[in-house]
């Protein structure tokens, strides 16, 4: 049975391109009100014209810098007046041997991938509470479950990433949030040529792919409540 997420506000990290820019189009697709962060003002605007018609605002700026997670949630609220979904997708990625890695390196990861997502959510908190469709999607990696060479804090902030998520969703789901995880495996875009460079764009997953999972999510806000979704790409050993 499907649900109708429609007129809701969803916030969306990293939507400049990539998987942020396929969820803002598929969202966009229902009817849901858009607003989307990044770094670059000028990858949000392609973004945006990319799905005409739908009500957009955009909110650029660093999520490493601790005032910008607020300042979303509070475009969200002066742009459309509520938030009822964020979706944490921005995040870093590393390929480099363990021992070569710096403390600002690693800090330039985990800020990105875990603290910015910790200080969205614990913004957004008092206004989903407010929602009759309270919804946070994390979007992790498979490298959360299965540490890969050269990913060591990569893995780590997935990992904290998912680890943070299931206390959340524990926390607050008797207030009628739902907290719900995506760890893909490699998805074709330009993270990947960093993370995975031995990778060919050949049987891929596709950033539709995933912007498909979080709009299941939205679409299916039933009494069945999926927790976390895993990704493989067609060419990698099933439940390997």
């Amino acid at each position: 049975m499907k649900t109708d997420p429609s007129g809701r506000v969803a916030l969306i990290t990293g939507a400049g391109g990539g998987i942020g820019r396929a969820i803002a189009k598929r969202l966009a697709e229902d009817g849901l009100k858009l607003v989307l962060a990044g770094r670059t003002e000028s990858k949000l605007i392609e973004t945006k014209n990319l799905i005409p018609g739908a009500e957009v605002s955009l909110v650029t700026g660093d999520l490493t810098d601790p005032a910008f997670p607020k300042n979303c949630i509070e475009k969200a609220i002066s742009a459309f007046g509520r938030l009822d979904i964020l979706i944490n997708n921005a995040g870093l990625a590393q390929s480099q041997p363990f021992e070569t890695i710096t403390p600002d390196e690693y800090d330039r990861i985990m800020n990105t991938n875990v603290k910015a997502p910790f200080l969205l959510t614990q913004a957004a908190l008092p206004h989903l509470r407010t929602s009759d469709y309270a919804t946070v999607i994390n979007i992790a990696s498979v490298t959360a479950h299965k540490g890969y060479p050269l990913q060591s804090v990569y893995s780590a902030s997935k990992h904290a990433l998912i680890g943070m998520s299931k206390s959340l969703a524990n926390e607050v789901y008797k207030d009628g949030i739902r907290v719900h995880v995506i760890s893909p495996g490699g998805v074709f875009t330009d993270m990947i040529r960093i993370t995975r460079p031995d990778l060919s764009e050949e049987g891929m997953i596709l950033p539709e792919d995933i912007a498909e999972i979080a709009a299941f999510f939205l679409e299916h806000r039933t009494n069945a409540v999926v927790d976390e979704v895993q990704v493989h790409r067609v060419g990698k050993e099933p439940f390997a």
